[in-house]
């Protein structure tokens, strides 16, 4: 979330991040096997909102307070705009309040013996003894008694600029949290968001396919090989694994 970052529309941001995307992925945040699908080039569709459920989702791990940190964090790290909704519309916070009650949140599927080494190559694996779901609880826990230090207010209560101020300084690593490292916890938040943005529907995020949208990717079409080497925009609507069209 650099400067520089910040002065760049939404799609160019997430266009230079993600060199890979994950299509239908169950949150490997870079740690186990997930499908990818390396962005085409984003195709030039009209802004759509992603429909609203006639039933709001209930968190099933996270508290009230949790949920509202959650919610906020995940709309300032992928805002709406003029492009089209954000991480908060398609339903970023759903995707990860699932995640939590999966093997991965547990690091059930993660070799979880010590020692454990922060200075280690990513290819050594997870090198943590906190694991997803006590990441995230312990994080949020420690962000919102920072943010309230500051002037009173949980992070969910602030201005998106002091959201977005306290974001970067949690990314840079520049808070001082005896529970969980702060970049760890913000690095896991916004990997979580990307999937959450990007995910087929049937895991609870990228409502409407909006993120597929937004890129121009088909989605899980059964063969669309021969528009791979076209500089064109791809012509058909994206289409999901339960068979639901954008």
């Amino acid at each position: 979330m650099s400067d520089q970052d910040q002065d760049n529309p939404r799609r160019e941001f997430l266009r230079k991040s993600l060199t890979l995307i994950p299509v239908v992925t169950v949150a490997s945040t870079g740690l186990g096997g997930s499908m990818l699908m390396a962005v085409p080039e984003p195709a030039q569709a009209s802004p759509e909102k992603a429909p609203v459920s006639s039933k709001a989702y209930e968190p099933s791990y996270f508290t009230a307070e949790e949920w509202a940190f959650i919610n906020a964090a995940v709309a300032r790290l992928i805002p709406a705009d003029d492009q089209g909704p954000g991480a908060l519309e398609a339903g970023a916070p759903e995707y990860i309040d699932r995640q939590m009650n999966t093997p991965y949140a547990a690091g059930a599927l993660w070799f979880m013996q010590g020692p454990f080494n922060a200075d280690a190559p990513p290819e050594m694996g997870w090198q943590s003894k906190l694991v997803p779901k006590e990441i995230y609880r312990l994080g949020i826990a420690a962000t919102d008694a920072w943010s309230k230090a500051m002037n009173g207010k949980l992070f969910a209560e602030q201005d998106s600029a002091t959201q977005d101020k306290l974001l970067q300084r949690l990314e840079a690593g520049d808070a001082q949290f005896d529970s969980v490292p702060p970049k760890i916890f913000f690095n896991l938040l916004l990997q979580n968001t990307k999937e959450g943005f990007f995910c087929d529907p049937v895991h609870g995020g990228n409502k409407g396919m909006v993120g597929w949208t937004m890129i121009g990717f088909p989605g899980a079409r059964a063969d669309f090989m021969d528009w791979v080497e076209r500089n064109e925009q791809y012509p058909f609507p994206a289409v999901s694994i339960r068979g639901e069209r954008a």
